[in-house]
C-alpha cells in the first residue's frame, strides 16, 4: 500500500479522469477499486467466523453504469490527495487485520478460500497491477521490486512461466501483456487456495 501511495503521490496534480491503462475505468475509479479491495479483504478476515461460501454482505454500488461496484468511495472534493488518504487508510486496515488474524483462520474468496497470508498476497497483486494501470494513465514510471513479484507469483500463480523478469510475468498472469511464447491472456484468475507448500 505504501508503495502505491508513494508512486501515485507524484501525480496528485494530474488528470485522474484519464483512462487507467487497458481498463474501462479511469484512474480515479481504479484507485477507488483498489481501496475497495483492501477494505473487502480486511472485511473477509475480520469476523470471528468468516462466511465459508460467500462475501461479507456489504451493499456495493456503481457511480456510473460502467464503473466498478464498490463499497468504498473517496470524496471527489478532497481531490487526489484525499483519494490517496482513502487508499492509505484502507490499506492500513488490511495490513492490521492480516497481522492479527490467527494462522488457522480461513476466509472465502471467489478465487479460492484462503488464509491471512493469501489475502495479503491478493492485496499485493491488486496493488501492483492497479498501480501499473493508473501509472500508465497518468504517465508515471512504475516498476515494483522483482522479489515482491516473485513471492506473490509463487503464492497465487503456481503455474506462472519461469521467465526471469518476474514483473513482466505478473503482468502476463493478470492479462496485461504478452510474453515470448505466451500470448496476452484474455481472461485470468489467481488460485488463492491454501496449499501445503504455501504455508505461513
Amino acid at each position: 500500500m505504501r508503495l502505491a501511495v508513494t508512486a501515485l503521490r507524484a501525480a496528485e496534480g494530474a488528470d485522474w479522469s484519464a483512462r487507467a491503462g487497458s481498463l474501462e475505468w479511469d484512474c480515479w475509479e481504479t484507485a477507488e477499486h483498489l481501496a475497495d479491495d483492501y477494505f473487502g479483504y480486511a472485511a473477509q478476515l475480520g469476523p470471528a467466523h468468516p462466511p465459508a461460501d460467500t462475501h461479507v454482505p456489504f451493499a456495493g454500488t456503481r457511480q456510473r453504469p460502467d464503473g466498478p461496484v464498490n463499497v468504498v468511495f473517496a470524496d471527489r472534493e478532497a481531490g487526489p490527495a484525499g483519494l490517496l488518504h482513502v487508499l492509505e487508510a484502507t490499506g492500513g486496515l488490511l495490513a492490521a487485520v492480516v497481522r492479527t488474524a490467527p494462522p488457522e483462520k480461513r476466509a472465502f474468496h471467489v478465487f479460492g478460500t484462503s488464509d491471512a497470508a493469501g489475502f495479503a498476497a491478493m492485496g499485493i497483486v491488486e496493488t501492483l497491477v492497479h498501480v501499473h494501470d493508473i501509472a500508465e494513465g497518468l504517465g508515471l514510471p512504475f516498476t515494483p521490486p522483482a522479489g515482491l513479484c516473485d513471492r506473490v507469483l509463487a503464492r497465487l500463480f503456481p503455474d506462472a512461466p519461469a521467465a526471469p523478469d518476474r514483473w513482466s510475468v505478473l503482468l502476463w498472469c493478470t492479462g496485461r501483456t504478452a510474453l515470448p511464447g505466451h500470448p496476452r491472456r484474455t481472461s485470468w484468475r489467481w488460485d488463492g487456495t491454501l496449499r501445503e507448500s504455501a504455508g505461513r
